[in-house]
Parts: C-alpha cells; structure tokens; sequence
C-alpha cells in the first residue's frame, strides 16, 4: 500500500469527519497509511464578516483543490455543502458516502422552540438561506449574524446574548454534540443547503488507484440526492449572496425535490416541488420552474448590486 496524504481543514469538525473516513477506509484496507494535511482556506482566515460580504464560490475548497492539483495532497475530504456546482478541470468527486441528517436545528437558551421563541428574539446564523427562511416564518425575529466553528458558534449563543442559533444537525451529528439541539427544524420552515449533511471525497481524475480505493465508502442513494441538488444549483449559478435550497429524498428508484430560492431580506420566498427518476434532469426543472416563478429577477438584481 502506498502512503497515502489527505488534505482537510483544520476546524474541529472538518477534522472529524476526515478522521471518520479515514478509519472506514482503513478499516477496510488493513495496513493503510494515511497522513493528514491541515489546509487553511479563505473562508476560515476572513471571520470578520458574513460570507455573503466575502463573495467567490469555493471559499472553504479552493486551497485544497490546489493542493490536490499540485500533488501534495492524494485525497481530500470536503463537506458537500461547501462545494461549488462546478469544479477545476483534472478533480472528480470520487465518493459520496451515506448522509447525516440534512435538516438544520434550532438551539435555544431556555429549551424553547422556534414556535415558542418571544417576539423579536434574537437569532444568530450568517446564512442568508436560513436567514430569509426564518424572516419569512416568523418576520418578528431579530437576525444577527454569527460566524465561526460549532464550538465558538455554541459559547457566543451564551455571551452574546442571543435567545437561539440556527447549525446544521450532521455536524453536530458528528461531533457527539446532538443533544444540544432544542428542535429539528421541519423543511416544510427551512429547507437545508444544497448537499448539507453529505461528505464530497474528491482525487485527482487520472488517479486510477485512489478512485478504487475511495469506491469503498460510495452510498448510491446520497449520490443520487446530491446530484439533483448539484443539478439544481449549478444551473442557477448561485453562491452565498443569494438564499438557495434544495433538498432531495430517493426512495423506490424516484428521486423527490424540493427547491428554494429568495430575496437575501427574506420578504419573497420562491418554493417548489418536483420528481423524477434522472437526477440531473430533475434539478434543472426545478430550478426552471423556480426562475419562471421569478428566481431569474431575483438572481439579476443581486448580481447588478454586487458590481455596484
């Protein structure tokens, strides 16, 4: 067995969920030798501010695809969430194993629910897919915007006053962290980010061997979900300045949808549904469906204030 690098973020959580798959694949392979290579990327050296205020696509991928383009790197381990419809020319996202719950959970201070929250209770998230979803549920609340890793994210629920947070229930999942969470929200309130809760194990295309490899911890029906969503979102070349959901269920050989696109203050909230048995097919309907509805003025307008 060669020896074997896999680059990662060096957050608590990316760590995780790399030294999850490298357990399973070594597991599977006794005598592996994998090394991890902690990359820092652009998204965790700008904290200061929303990422919607950073702008690019890719912020928590970019270094480490170089670093697998350059070969330093043979294998990276990505949360899916944080990958760009489109990827360099030369990489492939190799597997996709089994999902964590996709949906996001609601902690709060005092064991309420969403429901439950006072009038104009403070909510932190510096998503504006869950932000605009949240306004449009309950338009009452107070949105401030919170960045940071799980851990730092949970203490400033504490010190800064705020009644609640909105996080992703796969990395507390992961983290062993679950029972913090007060309630899971329903999709039917928050529809999770395109690939939440999946894992994207990426190589380098013409690496043969390290393809064969990685098949191991392929999960067919995550693949098949994920690749509506991807679908769904590459054709409408959306990245954080824009809140966009989609969230897809495989059962019975049909792959079920559902697609979110909104205004970033939460006031026009564009919804649909849709199924089919050719995931790629289904995501660019939805997202057809949803431009028509008014998705593509949505987009325009965005665009043109970012160039302002």
């Amino acid at each position: 067995m060669r020896h074997i690098k896999v680059g990662t973020r060096q957050s608590s959580l990316a760590l995780t969920q790399t030294n999850w798959v490298c357990s399973q694949l070594e597991s599977i392979y006794p005598g592996l030798n994998i090394e991890t290579e902690k990359i820092v990327t652009k998204g965790d050296r700008i904290l200061e501010v929303t990422l919607s205020k950073v702008g690019g696509k890719g912020l928590f991928v970019k270094e480490i695809e170089q670093a697998l383009l350059d070969k330093t790197v043979d294998f990276a381990v990505h949360s899916m969430k944080d990958m760009p419809a489109e990827m360099p020319e030369g990489l492939i996202i190799a597997a996709v194993p089994e999902r964590e719950d996709p949906r996001d959970v609601l902690i709060s201070r005092d064991g309420r629910t969403f429901s439950e929250l006072p009038k104009g209770a403070k909510v932190g998230t510096s998503s504006l897919r869950r932000a605009a979803q949240l306004k449009a549920a309950r338009p009452d609340l107070e949105i401030l915007p919170l960045r940071g890793n799980i851990d730092t994210r949970l203490r400033k629920l504490e010190e800064e006053g705020l009644d609640a947070i909105i996080l992703a229930a796969a990395g507390l999942s992961r983290m062993g962290w679950l029972n913090r969470a007060t309630e899971r929200l329903s999709v039917d309130i928050c529809i999770p980010a395109v690939g939440q809760g999946a894992l994207a194990i990426q190589c380098r295309a013409d690496d043969e061997d390290m393809i064969d490899l990685l098949a191991a911890l392929e999960h067919q029906a995550t693949r098949l979900e994920v690749r509506a969503e991807r679908a769904f979102l590459g054709k409408l070349n959306g990245g954080c300045q824009v809140p966009i959901g989609g969230y897809a269920e495989y059962h019975d050989q049909t792959v079920s949808l559902r697609g979110i696109v909104g205004t970033p203050d939460g006031e026009t909230l564009l919804k649909d549904f849709a199924e089919g048995d050719n995931p790629e097919e289904l995501g660019l309907l939805m997202a057809e469906k949803l431009l028509e509805k008014g998705a593509r003025k949505i987009l325009a307008d965005v665009r043109e204030e970012l160039k302002s």
